[in-house]
């Protein structure tokens, strides 16, 4: 039987399973199997500058710059597990993020919101760019299960243009959630 992660990465991410194979410099395999350990594979913290966080990072998520993040696209996906100790705890989701000066100079403010499932958490306005950490408080009721998937949402986001294929957001370092 197979995992829910596992059926996302397959259904989501098979395409271009080959090519993040090689931008993660593994195999499609071991990405796989990463994939099938029913939760017991995932982080409760993920660093986008770690290879080995790629089938945590389900969508909008671009390629590792400099060894230490990733771009998103307007819309940006992650599965994580409930911090450890935190059966029937609340947590605490905490994103490192950057905003650009380009962002800044050509969207002017940027919102960004995030959902667990239904359960949408507060947005926030950056207004300057700038090193940044999104925290909200998650109850407990959203870490029932193994995998958590929280969903992120910019209100706007830098269109491709010149050689620039990408659609861009924020920076990302890191997304978890830790215990309260």
């Amino acid at each position: 039987m197979r995992s829910p992660l596992r059926r996302r990465v397959i259904q989501t991410c098979w395409p271009a399973l080959a090519l993040l194979a090689v931008s993660c410099q593994q195999p499609a395999a071991v990405l796989l199997r990463q994939a099938d350990n029913s939760g017991a594979g995932l982080s409760s913290i993920v660093y986008t500058g770690d290879p080995n966080s790629a089938p945590q990072l389900i969508k909008g998520f671009f390629e590792i710059e400099d060894y230490s993040w990733r771009w998103t696209a307007q819309r940006f996906s992650v599965i994580l597990r409930p911090p450890a100790g935190a059966t029937g705890e609340s947590a605490t989701l905490a994103m490192g993020l950057a905003v650009s000066d380009g962002v800044i100079a050509k969207l002017g403010n940027i919102t960004l919101d995030a959902a667990i499932g239904p359960t949408s958490l507060s947005p926030e306005t950056y207004t300057k760019s700038g090193s940044y950490t999104y925290t909200r408080d998650v109850s407990a009721s959203l870490l029932t299960k193994e995998e958590v998937q929280v969903d992120f949402r910019l209100d706007k986001a830098m269109k491709p243009d010149g050689q620039d294929i990408r659609e861009l957001g924020i920076i990302v370092s890191s997304v978890g959630l830790e215990p309260r």
